[in-house]
């Protein structure tokens, strides 16, 4: 299967490191005209210079009135990957307000308003379009104190199932892609104590940990024509964790 992106618009966010980084530069090389949006300026220059036909965007996403005007600066945008987010590994009852806000801020409340702004410029374009969202496993299952992110992860889930309902006879697909650990270079150094990854990878029959290449694999796909037909799905990319 050869997947291509000729005369595609791709906009990724948190696209400066790990898994969106990843998917950037493979969109890049399937040929989408890309737009990596980071908070991180110095890693998105890192980026530009590996890929130099890649846009890069330095922005806040917590930032409402700051992102609508940068997306619409970027328009027009076929094709959207939702990867910025953040993870809280606390107990619940350590959970704060101020955490509270700044993990859904991110990871739901960002997500949801970059979605509205690509869905209004496909919609003023008549066009068709495709949206993948990182998701997790933690939608599906619970993880010990991550009562915060599970939360989240499963918000996303949910807002990915109504929006491709309302917005299918337009022709605009939206999906979720859910995976388990990755070895993004931070999930080398969080996973390396065996003591801690022992547990975790006992719950996946495939025992290992996704790579960062899984993962693209899944997102390309999914906004591919060769998945014409798949809308308000949630795609587990955890090696059968979910199936245990």
């Amino acid at each position: 299967m050869e997947i291509k992106f000729e005369g595609k618009r791709a906009l990724v966010t948190g696209a400066a490191s790990g898994i969106g980084r990843g998917i950037a530069v493979r969109l890049a090389k399937c040929g989408a005209k890309v737009v990596a949006l980071d908070i991180s300026k110095d890693q998105l220059e890192t980026l530009k210079e590996e890929i130099s036909t890649i846009e890069i965007v330095n922005v806040d996403l917590c930032d409402w009135k700051a992102t609508k005007e940068v997306i619409r600066s970027v328009y027009p945008i076929d094709l959207l990957v939702n990867n910025a987010g953040i993870v809280s590994i606390v107990p619940l009852i350590q959970v704060t307000e101020d955490l509270y806000d700044k993990i859904f801020n991110i990871n739901v409340k960002a997500l949801i308003h970059v979605t509205q702004m690509v869905i209004d410029d496909l919609l003023n374009r008549k066009s068709r379009g495709a949206i993948v969202n990182i998701s997790s496993q933690a939608s599906k299952a619970g993880l010990p104190n991550h009562t915060l992110y599970c939360a989240t992860k499963a918000a996303i889930d949910g807002f990915t199932r109504a929006v491709a309902l309302d917005y299918g006879p337009n022709g605009i697909r939206i999906n979720c892609v859910n995976p388990t650990v990755v070895m993004t270079d931070l999930g080398r150094i969080a996973w390396a104590d065996p003591a801690v990854a022992g547990p975790m990878l006992a719950k996946i029959p495939l025992c290992r940990f996704g790579e960062i290449s899984d993962v693209e694999s899944a997102v390309l796909f999914l906004l591919s024509d060769e998945a014409s037909m798949i809308t308000g799905t949630c795609l587990p990319v955890d090696g059968g964790f979910l199936a245990c």
